[in-house]
This record gives C-alpha cells, sequence and structure tokens, in this order.
C-alpha cells in the first residue's frame, strides 16, 4: 500500500491518496468538525462502455445498451435483505446513479460511519443475479425508459445527442432501450460486474471528519484483491460532421423547447479540467443573464428565464450546449451564432471576464467546503485518473480574456453544430 498527500499551496489544502494493496484507489479529505460525513464508490463503467476487452481476451465483445444503469439497479439487491433497509438501521441516506461515463453507490451520514462503510463496500462487492430478479427488473425499467420517453426536458437533449453524434452510445438513453435491455440475462451481467468492477478499475472518495485508520482497518478487512486486467473500452470511430443539423419532435408543451450543440473533438483525461473550465466559462461570457446576447434575446421576447447553457463532457464526448424556451428556436440560435461570429472577431470585454473568472473561480473553492461535492469532486479525480482535485482551480486561476476567444474559435464551429427542437402538438 502506497500512501500520498496531495497539497495545493496555492489555497493551502490538501488531501489524502492511497493506492490500497486491494488495488482500489482511496481519497480521503479530512473536515475537521464538519458534522456532515459523506462517501462514493465508483468505477469507471458508464453508458458508453458497450464494447471492451481485457488483457486476457482475444477480441472486443459488445453487450446491450443500458447493462451499466441495470447492474446499478439490481447491487442494492442481495441473497437475504435490501440495502436501504440496512442504512435505514445505521441512520445513513444512501443512493446510487449511473451516467454516461461512471456509476457511483454513495451515502451520507453523521453518525455511525464506519458502519455505513461497511454496507456500502459489501453489497457493491457481493453481486447476486438470478433468471427471475433479472426478469423482474427489465419490467420495472422498461417502465422507467418510457417514462423519460415522455419527458420533453429529456427528449430535447437526447434529441440533440441523435443530431451530433452518428454512433457514439452517447446518443443513447443511459438506462438503454425497451428492445436493449430485454436481451440482458445474469450471464450478461456478471461478465460486465467482474469486468469493470474490478478494484483496479474504481475510486472510494470520503470526505468529512474521519478517521482514516479506522477506514483503512476497514479497507484491508473488506476488499477483496483484484488482479488489474488492463481493460480497454473503446467506442465506434465517430465522423467529425454532425449527423444532422436539425431535428424536432412534438409534445404537450406550451412553448417550444430547443437545445443547439456544438460538435467538438473528445478531450483526453488529462484535458478534461482545462476544457471543461474554458467551455463553462466562455457560455458564461456568451450567454448568461449579463451578457449582451441574453438581453438582446429577451428583449425581443424570444427567450425567458429557462435559458441556459451546459458543457456536456466526459469520456468519449464533449459538447457546449445553449438552450432554452422560445417562440422562436430558429431565429434564436441565429442570433446566437451571429454573436459567436462577433465575439470570436473582437473577443470579451476584460472586465466581464475578470467577474465571470472570480466567480466561477469562487464556485469551485466553494465545493470544498461541502462534503458531498467534495466528494463527488475527489471521485471524479480518481476515476478522471489524471491530474488531482485541484486541477480545475489551477487552471481557472492562469486562464485570461484571449485564451476564452481562442476557444471559442476552436470549439465553436457554426457551420459544425446540431438544433434540436420541441414543438407543441397542433390542437
Amino acid at each position: 500500500m502506497t500512501r500520498e498527500v496531495i497539497t495545493n499551496e496555492r489555497i493551502s489544502e490538501s488531501y489524502v491518496r492511497i493506492k490500497h494493496d486491494s488495488g482500489l484507489e482511496i481519497l480521503i479529505w479530512k473536515m475537521k468538525d464538519f458534522s456532515l460525513k459523506h462517501a462514493i464508490f465508483g468505477t469507471r463503467y458508464g453508458s458508453v462502455n458497450t464494447t471492451f476487452k481485457t488483457a486476457d481476451e482475444p477480441d472486443f465483445v459488445t453487450v446491450p445498451n443500458g447493462i451499466a444503469h441495470y447492474l446499478e439497479h439490481k447491487l442494492f439487491e442481495n441473497e437475504d435483505t435490501d440495502v436501504f433497509d440496512l442504512y435505514a438501521k445505521t441512520g445513513a441516506f444512501g443512493n446510487a446513479y449511473t451516467s454516461f461515463d461512471k456509476t457511483c453507490y454513495l451515502f451520507s451520514c453523521t453518525d455511525n460511519f464506519i458502519d455505513s462503510l461497511r454496507i456500502l463496500l459489501d453489497f457493491v462487492q457481493k453481486p447476486y443475479f438470478t433468471e427471475e430478479t433479472v426478469a423482474k427488473e427489465q419490467g420495472i425499467i422498461g417502465q422507467e425508459i418510457k417514462m423519460y420517453d415522455d419527458n420533453p426536458e429529456w427528449r430535447v437533449f437526447f434529441g440533440l445527442l441523435e443530431g451530433i453524434y452518428h454512433k457514439n452510445p452517447v446518443r443513447i438513453d443511459i438506462a438503454g432501450t425497451v428492445e436493449s435491455i430485454a436481451q440482458i440475462t445474469p450471464e450478461l451481467l456478471y461478465r460486465c460486474y467482474y469486468t469493470f468492477y474490478n478494484l483496479n478499475n474504481m475510486t472510494l472518495a470520503i470526505a468529512g471528519d474521519v478517521d482514516e485508520d479506522e477506514i483503512l482497518a476497514l479497507c484491508d478487512e473488506m476488499l477483496k484483491p483484484c488482479e488489474d486486467k488492463q481493460l480497454l473500452s473503446v467506442v465506434p470511430e465517430e465522423p467529425a460532421e454532425v449527423c444532422k443539423a436539425y431535428g424536432e419532435q412534438s409534445f404537450e408543451v406550451g412553448i417550444p423547447m430547443f437545445n443547439l450543440g456544438f460538435k467538438s473533438k473528445p478531450v483526453s483525461d488529462e484535458e478534461s479540467p482545462l476544457v471543461g473550465a474554458l467551455s463553462d466559462m466562455t457560455l458564461s461570457l456568451l450567454a448568461d443573464e449579463t451578457s449582451p446576447l441574453y438581453k438582446k434575446l429577451y428583449d425581443e421576447g424570444l427567450i425567458n428565464s429557462e435559458f441556459g447553457t451546459e458543457t456536456f463532457i466526459g469520456n468519449g464526448f464533449f459538447v457546449p450546449i445553449i438552450g432554452g424556451e422560445s417562440k422562436d428556436p430558429v431565429r434564436t440560435c441565429e442570433i446566437i451564432k451571429e454573436e459567436i461570429h462577433r465575439r470570436k472577431k473582437d473577443g470579451f470585454e476584460e472586465q466581464r471576464f475578470e467577474n465571470i473568472k472570480k466567480a466561477y473561480y469562487g464556485s469551485l473553492i466553494r465545493a470544498l467546503g461541502n462534503a458531498d461535492s467534495l466528494a463527488t469532486v475527489l471521485v471524479n479525480t480518481g476515476l478522471r485518473r489524471a491530474g488531482n482535485a485541484f486541477s480545475s482551480i489551477d487552471a481557472v486561476a492562469g486562464l485570461t480574456c484571449e485564451d476564452i476567444r481562442k476557444f471559442l474559435c476552436e470549439r465553436f464551429d457554426t457551420d459544425n453544430c446540431s438544433l434540436f427542437v420541441i414543438k407543441p402538438k397542433s390542437v
């Protein structure tokens, strides 16, 4: 086992990184005198990881879409009890989520931390799948998929991704489709579990007023040593151009909704903190509530308070997104593109840049004062396998207004973007 203290002198903060003998990376941020404690046990396994192989396998295998999310659901059930019943006895609040590139299991508590951590380490390492339980879950998740298919906010987002990407699995709902989950079997679940839930592919992140020695003693007791299988997961080769420039769907909505996304090449794990920060700040300068663009669109009655931006970034994908509600989404996007062209030429005002930079930097610092957001920063750092929990802070500190203009020129291609619109159904 190796132990390293990661320190950032800029903000005088530090945390501990431990490479456990089992293969697991453990990140612990001590928050003295904080009552809330938060733990996240995560794996580099999300909905896009459908094609993979290990070092001892000659060929890649492709599994049904939605299996990572399915696995997350099933791990909460074991042969003799329900995990949430166990958490109820310790007073912890447990949860989990599957995203495009990770699956995480977590809990928060004020007391009985070690007992709750024991529950977390136990059930995540104890899969139990049968034909009967798998069949039962297909109906439950099938209903969940249909529910999201009827959600206009969800559909406008995935409609955009379907327009941006030709082949990347990110264009498919995290839960898969009713057809794809019907192909899931206990054998497939076990295969994916033992491939991706290898401790060498996972991170345990903990934030709060905790005892490092107690945590490590429990890990020594409970973690099952794993051989590093040199896992390799790939996504299909993706054309540089968007799949389609425009798409639409009708829903029971009162006003049209839209998402405009700019297709951009994916970034490496090393680049992700910098590119993510650049994208967030560029979008804020371009379109937040203090921007000239927002005022123009609002004054013309083209947008309302639902207008906003998002940086969609992860393992194998990156799309800056602008969206909201608009009575005329096409005209709104024309004005957005015009503003992008102007800013590429003229750049942004230095004072607005400094204000946005200070606000963004401050939000990163504030996250360090909250156990659950801090644990999230840690687990994302561990699963990224590059940089440290201070990478975004250091990246933002060194940015200039000209960096933003160059990023806008490189990453916001108005000839390679996609617009998806949710239109009200005709009466």
